[in-house]
């Protein structure tokens, strides 16, 4: 069984990183998907490709894996840099603006 561990990336729609801190373990497909004929519905007879375990570490992760014999491998995550301005948020709301505040 091959498996992979890493931690989801944000939402398109949002802007923390609410949901972002746990670690997923998914395992790969071992099988292809096929389509019925009638309906048209995708399926597969993989169940594992359903699996998802949530750790709260890289490490817990690993960890499991290793004890149940799971070949894992680690996907590192890119962190963005955060943007920090010195006013924050209220700097757009500011009195003692020196310039013409336009749209």
């Amino acid at each position: 069984m091959l498996a992979r561990i890493y931690q989801p990336s944000r939402n398109a729609m949002q802007s923390g990183v609410g949901k972002t801190r746990q670690w997923m373990l998914e395992f790969a497909p071992e099988s292809a998907r096929s389509i019925d004929p009638l309906m048209g519905w995708t399926s597969s007879s993989d169940m594992d490709s359903q699996v998802r375990l949530k750790f709260d570490s890289k490490e817990a992760a690993i960890e499991y894996a290793q004890h149940h014999g799971i070949d894992a491998q680690v996907s590192e995550p890119h962190k963005r840099k955060p943007v920090i301005r010195q006013g924050g948020y209220g700097e757009n709301f500011a009195t003692n603006r020196r310039g013409a505040w336009t749209h």
